[in-house]
């Protein structure tokens, strides 16, 4: 009796072992989601410094000090969100070589839409003709693309055999003041996709933080042409169509909440400075890039910056710049790759991915 007694209790400790160490394998093998491809689109017309200076009171000195930008791209009267966000999708569809019927889901991350509705998405549903995809936008602004991949991913999560197609595109020229010369200098146009489905390896998607603050949703914001202040001859008068931004604010909140978003990902993902090969931050500014670069103790290289190329282009930048970095071979397979936004809202977010 003894003997069958201690045997049953035997059996049951190693049972237990057994099931936690299910459970545990069950939480590394969770479905890892990859970037297949990324492709981007910009406009053919480009704006310098000098070119602004004939339009407004600034200078090529003032604007590279201050925001490390030369010249940004501008869509043609013929151009939109739409159309940008087609020829973006086209390229990543190229790169993999895959066509648009194998996409299962369209994600356009925009606040330059089309319209109000429909949706940017369901115009490129239709322009490449992916019948079988389904398709919503979202809008996050600058942290747009990085919000959309964490969505994919956690699509991809409940279902390894979706195919999802992130578009971030953006016409921030129609939002823009021309008159403006704090926010002008700043903005340009262009669009950035990506495909992203299961991972058969280790490379993937491994860790994200989304964050989101509206405290302070009005220091950079589109006044009118929502259901608060619907278009009227006194918002036209007023140039509440127009993006507005408080810079002094905006820039110390883009900070502290990029650093904090940085570091946090790559903390979780058991990583330190000399694990990442590069650091693709949103190309908003240059003195906040350089001080996410000292905060994480990176070295210049390690850092992906196309800036004074492009301008902000607000959920595109990201998109763009990895698409650059990937055609001038900057990363390779099994590269760690940290991706870092900010935008109006306020939200943020990072991301770590290994190639």
């Amino acid at each position: 009796m003894g003997r069958v007694f201690y045997k049953q209790i035997i059996l049951n400790f190693i049972s237990f072992f057994e099931y936690w160490s299910i459970i545990g394998e069950g939480e590394n093998m969770k479905q890892k989601v990859k970037l297949v491809s990324v492709g981007h689109y910009l406009p053919e017309k480009i704006l310098t410094n000098a070119d602004l200076e004939k339009m407004v009171d600034t200078s090529d000195e003032w604007i590279t000090q201050r925001t490390g930008i030369k010249e940004r791209r501008i869509a043609s009267s013929g151009e939109t969100a739409a159309t940008m966000g087609v020829m973006a999708a086209k390229d990543a569809l190229q790169k993999a070589g895959l066509s648009a019927d194998d996409i299962d889901i369209i994600i356009c991350a925009t606040i330059t839409g089309d319209y109000q509705t429909p949706s940017t998405s369901c115009l490129i549903q239709k322009e490449l003709a992916a019948k079988k995809a389904f398709a919503f936008d979202i809008s996050a602004a600058c942290s747009g693309f990085i919000y959309g991949l964490d969505i994919a991913e956690k699509y991809i999560a409940s279902d390894p055999s979706k195919r999802v197609l992130i578009v971030a595109t953006e016409k921030l020229s129609s939002v823009t003041d021309w008159k403006d010369r704090v926010t002008c200098v700043l903005f340009g146009d262009g669009a950035g996709a990506a495909i992203v489905e299961a991972s058969n390896d280790s490379s993937g998607i491994l860790r994200s933080e989304l964050n989101s603050n509206g405290d302070n949703y009005d220091l950079l914001i589109i006044k009118a042409g929502g259901s608060k202040n619907p278009a009227s001859q006194l918002t036209l008068e007023q140039s509440q169509h127009f993006l507005e931004m408080q810079g002094n604010e905006v820039f110390k909140n883009a900070v502290t909440d990029m650093k904090n978003a940085a570091v946090k990902v790559v903390e979780c993902s058991g990583w330190n400075k000399d694990d990442i090969k590069l650091l693709i931050p949103h190309q908003a500014n240059i003195r906040i890039i350089e001080a996410i670069r000292k905060r994480l103790k990176l070295k210049k290289d390690q850092v992906y910056i196309n800036l004074h190329k492009i301008g902000n282009t607000s959920a595109s930048t990201i998109p763009i710049a990895l698409s650059q970095a990937l055609e001038e071979s900057r990363i390779q397979k099994g590269d760690k790759i940290v991706l870092v936004s900010f935008g109006a809202g306020f939200t943020s977010a990072g991301m770590t991915i290994e190639w």
